[in-house]
């Protein structure tokens, strides 16, 4: 198995799909496999488990079980591929959602400030946009846009007037060459800074909001009832569509009644409260401090 991360909220997301041993099971975000390990290690021979990833580096981490499939596909595509393994229900779901400390830790992936690499952010390498092909061609008010909506960006204006200026002389195509211009534009912390603006080119460059909402949508239709649909966030962007839509079957979060009053939503929350890594896991995991598990149970 490639060095990917360690799996965040391991335990209680397994424990939270309360899998039955001869159900199917879907883990939409497969990555180093952690999480489809321990699903597979609950299912019986009648079980089966299937996998979703657009990145071509996690083949690496097949697991060569009969019980398995690993579809690589971008999982806002959950239904239609599915359907083409001839499953039409499924029994639960599970979602880490965000980016892997891999694609991290890879400097030619240019998800980081950290490596002097092209600027590229995709998690799927055959996609046409990357982040470099972004800052090239956004209008101002377009990346205005972005780097409030998904980076909560302070000065976002300021900053992509700072863009539009500095790609006037030269393209930005480069991690660095984009730090030199977040440098003359620094809002408190510059490492938090940095993290924001990155995570909303990340973001926009592979509609990860968009994707979210088509997958949670794909597993509502897809889920059987009392399935388990388990979801791991790591920003109050994605945990607000996810919080809405357990709540009330839409991305609004406004919960919707018929004609007799009656209240309509397709899913009971397991857990009131979001779950949250221990302390425990939150020293050796840093990516699980930042971790919300959500849990929700088909009606």
């Amino acid at each position: 198995m490639s060095e990917y991360h360690v799996s965040v909220l391991l335990d209680e997301s397994i424990k939270s799909l309360s899998i039955r041993p001869d159900g199917k099971y879907v883990d939409v975000t497969f990555g180093a496999g952690g999480h489809s390990r321990s699903i597979l290690n609950e299912l019986s021979a009648k079980g089966h488990l299937y996998a979703f990833d657009q990145d071509e580096d996690a083949v690496e981490n097949m697991i060569h079980d009969t019980r398995f499939t690993l579809i690589e596909a971008n999982f806002r595509y959950l239904k239609r591929f599915l359907r083409l393994e001839g499953i039409s229900e499924v029994d639960g779901i599970l979602a880490d959602l965000g980016v892997s400390s891999h694609q991290l830790d890879f400097p030619e992936r240019g998800f980081s400030y950290r490596f002097d690499a092209p600027l590229d952010m995709r998690m799927n390498i055959k996609s046409d946009m990357s982040a470099a092909d972004l800052l090239r061609t956004y209008s101002e008010e377009s990346l205005v846009e972005i780097l409030s909506r998904y980076g909560e960006v302070r000065n976002s204006k300021s900053l992509a007037k700072a863009i539009i200026n500095a790609r006037k002389f030269a393209d930005i195509k480069t991690t660095f060459d984009f730090n030199r211009v977040l440098d003359q534009n620094v809002m408190g912390l510059r490492l938090k800074y940095f993290s924001q603006v990155y995570q909303a080119l990340r973001m926009e460059v592979n509609d990860e909001i968009g994707a979210l909402k088509d997958m949670l949508e794909d597993g509502l239709a897809v889920l059987k009832p009392g399935g388990r649909f388990s979801v791991i966030t790591f920003h109050s962007i994605e945990d607000r569509v996810v919080k809405n839509f357990f709540k009330s079957g839409n991305f609004d979060g406004e919960v919707e009644k018929d004609e007799f009053g009656n209240i309509q939503k397709p899913f009971s929350l397991v857990n009131k409260k979001v779950i949250m890594a221990d302390s425990k896991e939150q020293k050796v995991n840093v990516r699980s401090r930042s971790a919300k598990l959500r849990v929700a149970e088909k009606i």
